[in-house]
């Protein structure tokens, strides 16, 4: 588990390598602020939710003491609430957020309901459990990145070290250390890959429900389109697809192609002030000194975190 004192410890580590007071953990020049900035990476929401959901401790939790089903939307916001303020915010507001994080993580405790995988029935799970962090961790990593090459250029070599070197300190937000990360991303992607092809990630009664309460709902104005459920399926490792029951048929294909043809065509002439979330924006204009973000990005702020500005609460 990772405990009070070892996430302080975690973000000493994070105050003695962060770009800058002002700038934050990563700072403009960072290749996590190139990728999380970009709105496309909204993409593999639908991805990394079920990765995470295919971990039976996460789908339990989530099951038990989430508002999912009730509250979608505010889940929405409150996950790149989070995410954002520990990428964009000052550093102050990361260490802030980190510490909010583990604070909730450690009320969500229980116990499984039922056997799944390799989790017997009875067991206990708690959301500050390194294992079940780490997955959480690489699935945002991860997903990040392949919603940014589907529609811009990849990455280099060389960027995506830098890039995995940059997550180690955003895994240490989580409380996660150095002994707790792959060393570089060869080693992050044998991780992946042996989790994926592992019992540990086992889709429970309980994930297919929330996955199909969240794609399949009964709120219909909520529901993913057709070709954004066929293209979260696309991007599952089949075993996972298969075990969410995603079945993906020619029309299905053809949605998500087209959706994704047209994405790459028009999202790269997007103006910068359409193309790049609020907190990003919000980042910027802190830079230059200005003390309050302007009526777009407080807008824009409102739709991806549901306040218009990363530090301060309140609508």
């Amino acid at each position: 588990m990772v405990s009070g004192n070892d996430l302080e410890s975690a973000l000493d580590q994070v105050r003695a390598h962060a770009a800058a007071p002002l700038a934050g953990v990563f700072g403009p020049t960072s290749v996590t602020w190139q990728i999380d900035r970009e709105a496309v990476i909204f993409l593999g929401a639908g991805r990394a939710l079920l990765l995470q959901l295919a971990h039976p401790w996460v789908a339990a939790a989530i099951a038990e003491h989430s508002k999912t089903f009730a509250d979608p939307i505010g889940r929405f916001h409150r996950t790149f609430d989070i995410v954002f303020a520990m990428v964009f915010g000052s550093l102050d507001r990361a260490l802030l957020s980190s510490r909010q994080l583990h604070r909730r993580h450690s009320m969500i405790v229980g116990e499984m309901p039922e056997a799944v995988g390799p989790f017997a029935a009875g067991s206990r799970y708690c959301a500050n459990d390194i294992p079940s962090l780490r997955w959480v961790h690489s699935t945002l990593v991860e997903t990040a990145l392949m919603a940014h090459d589907l529609v811009l250029p990849p990455l280099s070599a060389e960027e995506r070290e830098r890039y995995w070197t940059e997550s180690r300190m955003f895994g240490a937000l989580f409380g996660l250390t150095g002994d707790d990360l792959p060393a570089d991303w060869a080693g992050f992607v044998a991780y992946t890959t042996a989790m994926t092809q592992s019992d540990t990630l086992t889709v429970s009664a309980a994930a297919r429900e929330i996955a199909r309460q969240i794609f399949d709902g009964a709120r219909p104005w909520l529901r993913p389109p057709r070709w954004y459920r066929a293209l979260t399926a696309r991007m599952l490792p089949e075993p996972l697809r298969a075990g969410f029951g995603f079945e993906l048929d020619e029309r299905d294909a053809s949605s998500a192609d087209s959706a994704l043809k047209w994405i790459r065509r028009v999202y790269p002439k997007l103006p910068d002030r359409l193309r790049y979330v609020g907190p990003y924006q919000e980042a910027q204009a802190r830079l230059r000194g200005e003390p309050q973000p302007d009526w777009m990005t407080r807008c824009l702020n409102r739709a991806w975190i549901g306040r218009s500005q990363m530090n301060q609460r309140g609508k």
